[in-house]
């Protein structure tokens, strides 16, 4: 049996967990150490500072959404090749996809870099502030390369199945990031040029701890040789480009929401910011469920186990249901303390209990959206992924927020942008459950399965027999 292909026996349920809850802690790591950085910016007392970050981040989102969609790639394929039970097919395309995020990077922070000014000023930023954030884009951008490398190494390894190891490499970012923080910003009177560095220093570290375990466990990589690179370049982007224009849905929707609310006040921006702080916390766990599950998925499918394939999609959609459950609970119990911490009142407390009470339930829906995105990247049809968020982002998002406003006022903006997740959440998982029953009924078309060699297929056959 293929020693590396985990996921092809065992509970499946038992992976979800698994993969879910340690790929959870190192994204929880992220969120944490940017929470911790935004407060130390602030303890600055300088307001244009914390401003500054504020626009950098949503510039820094995109590039990250582009770091992201080639991780997505990376998994699917090489979790597809080693549940062919092709190993070297999968060390292979581990290193094409290295490579090519490495140039795509390379060009894409260039581009950014270039036009960091430019970019600012198109969000919004003025005067001083336009240029801190011109200066902390220009020391952070260049490290993109770093953080590419490191994202799809994280996604190498959840390949693999080793979720524990990809997960130690985003934690020792975030360790690194926590440390020198204080360090460079009030030991060194670097203030954001220091948790610019500190920034780079943690990308840096992700890469190297991310890559150690891959060169020491898992045969490293291939030579790079350019005729099966450009043969490998078709499914590679085939399925990076479509997860990168999934990611960049969500800021467009998110801004969309922003501009309802802000008619009616600073109370109401001030309840959503508290909600959008609450919520990558609260729900790390679905957030990291698409990229936790991909894997499974990804082996089974390699190795045509399409019960398999179906049992992953049913298990993670019960494991989305208890956590949220669970998760709302624990809000509803701790809403008033919460927001009395913001010191919420008025408006700003009312969507803080409105969050914390039955609209924490509604993200059962967002988890279900993230389990048939990881379905479509891992199955072939990365584009079905594009489609569902954009949508989500756009017609599950302008027309109900803009009708709940209405009718409820601001809390009538979280409702219907709930709404909305109820109604492509659904879409998603009944396309997912169609996909999964084409491919078993052997209607996937040829061009879109992975090509493996004959070593590979005496393999399949091996555990279709078992």
């Amino acid at each position: 049996m293929n020693e590396q292909a985990k996921f092809l026996s065992g509970s499946t349920m038992r992976h979800v967990v698994v993969m879910s809850s340690t790929a959870s802690v190192g994204l929880m790591a992220v969120f944490l150490v940017d929470f911790i950085d935004m407060v130390f910016i602030s303890m600055l007392g300088k307001a244009e500072l914390a401003a500054a970050v504020g626009y950098a981040g949503s510039i820094l989102f995109f590039t990250t959404s582009v770091s992201v969609g080639l991780a997505i790639a990376a998994g699917a394929l090489v979790s597809r090749a080693l549940g062919a039970g092709d190993e070297d097919r999968a060390r292979i395309l581990a290193s094409h996809v290295l490579a090519f995020g490495f140039g795509l990077a390379v060009v894409f922070a260039a581009l950014v870099w270039w036009n960091v000014e430019r970019l600012s000023a198109l969000l919004g930023a003025e005067g001083e502030t336009l240029a801190l954030s011109a200066d902390y884009l220009s020391i952070i951008v260049p490290s993109m390369p770093f953080l590419m490398i490191g994202m799809a190494g994280g996604a190498i390894l959840r390949a693999h199945g080793d979720a524990k190891r990809a997960m130690w490499a985003t934690i020792a970012g975030g360790g690194v990031n926590a440390i020198l923080d204080p360090i460079l910003i009030f030991g060194l009177d670097l203030e954001l040029t220091g948790a610019a560095l500190a920034s780079v220093a943690a990308r840096l570290t992700i890469m190297i701890v991310a890559l150690q375990p891959i060169l020491k466990h898992y045969g490293g990589f291939a030579p790079v040789r350019l005729p099966a690179f450009m043969q490998d370049l078709k499914p590679i982007s085939g399925i990076a480009f479509p997860a990168m224009l999934t990611n960049i849905a969500t800021p467009i929707g998110a801004a969309y929401l922003t501009r309802e609310m802000a008619q009616f006040g600073e109370e109401a921006v001030a309840g959503m910011a508290i909600v959008g702080r609450l919520t990558p916390v609260t729900f790390a766990v679905i957030f990291a469920l698409s990229g936790a599950i991909g894997p499974i998925i990804g082996q089974n499918f390699g190795a045509e186990n399409h019960d398999r394939v179906r049992s992953t999609l049913r298990d993670g959609l019960i494991f989305v249901g208890v956590y949220t459950v669970l998760a709302a609970l624990v809000l509803f119990a701790l809403r008033a303390p919460i927001a009395t911490l913001f010191e919420a009142t008025g408006i700003t407390r009312d969507l803080v209990f409105l969050f914390c009470g039955p609209l924490a339930l509604a993200w059962f829906f967002n988890g279900a959206i993230f389990v048939g995105n990881a379905a479509f990247n891992n199955l072939g049809h990365p584009f079905y992924s594009t489609l569902i968020n954009w949508g989500r982002n756009t017609l599950g998002t302008i027309p109900l927020v803009a009708l709940g406003a209405a009718l409820y006022g601001a809390p009538g903006v979280l409702i219907g942008q709930a709404v909305g997740g109820v109604i492509f959440a659904i879409i998603s998982v009944l396309l997912a459950q169609r996909l999964i029953a084409r491919q078993a009924a052997g209607e996937l078309s040829p061009r879109k399965r992975p090509t493996f060699s004959r070593r590979a297929r005496m393999m399949q056959l091996f555990h279709a027999r078992r």
